[in-house]
């Protein structure tokens, strides 16, 4: 059934707004998914603060033409039945929830994305993004190297400390 034209024109209005607030926008070739699949990775994606369009390649063209950052972007890689994840709060995110789900589900395939800034990213690239740890597990392990002096500090006066009270007890007796 055709799309009329006010609703190709909402749908232009959407993807306009949700790809210019977008840090990154990852497609993949979903064809041979199921419908309860691909329910299953709206499910995932929808839980990590990721949302999974599936629009026609040309109006996601036409959208991207309508944003500054996309306007020069190479968009000849957007070819055959592709979704698109995007996340407005975390680069890494759209990448891992589509390769932890390609990870069980072949038919899957990612072919590529884009970030804010309008650079076209390969699908190896995406893939090296995909195994990155997340936003908080990198802040977790900065504050653990921030904090690693100090524990180092703390476990060797308390060591000292017991040692120099069980050599005192043994002096005593």
């Amino acid at each position: 059934m055709a799309i009329s034209k006010d609703k190709k024109q909402t749908l232009v209005a959407d993807l306009t707004e949700l790809l210019s607030s977008s840090k990154m926008t990852v497609f993949a070739k979903y064809q041979g998914l199921t419908v309860a699949e691909l329910q299953e990775l709206r499910r995932a994606a929808r839980e990590n603060g990721v949302k999974i369009k599936v629009v026609k390649n040309r109006l996601v063209r036409v959208a991207m033409g309508e944003i500054a950052v996309y306007k020069d972007t190479d968009t000849s890689n957007l070819t055959g039945q592709l979704l698109y994840a995007v996340s407005d709060n975390d680069e890494v995110m759209p990448a891992k929830v589509l390769h932890e789900f390609a990870k069980s589900h072949s038919a899957l395939e990612i072919s590529g994305a884009f970030n804010d800034t309008g650079a076209n990213l390969s699908t190896d690239e995406v893939k090296a993004l995909a195994q990155l740890p997340s936003k908080n597990e990198l802040i977790a392990q900065v504050v653990a190297q921030l904090l690693s002096p100090v524990t180092d500090s703390i476990s060797g006066l308390s060591g000292g400390l017991s040692g120099i009270v069980s050599g005192l007890e043994a002096h005593a007796a």
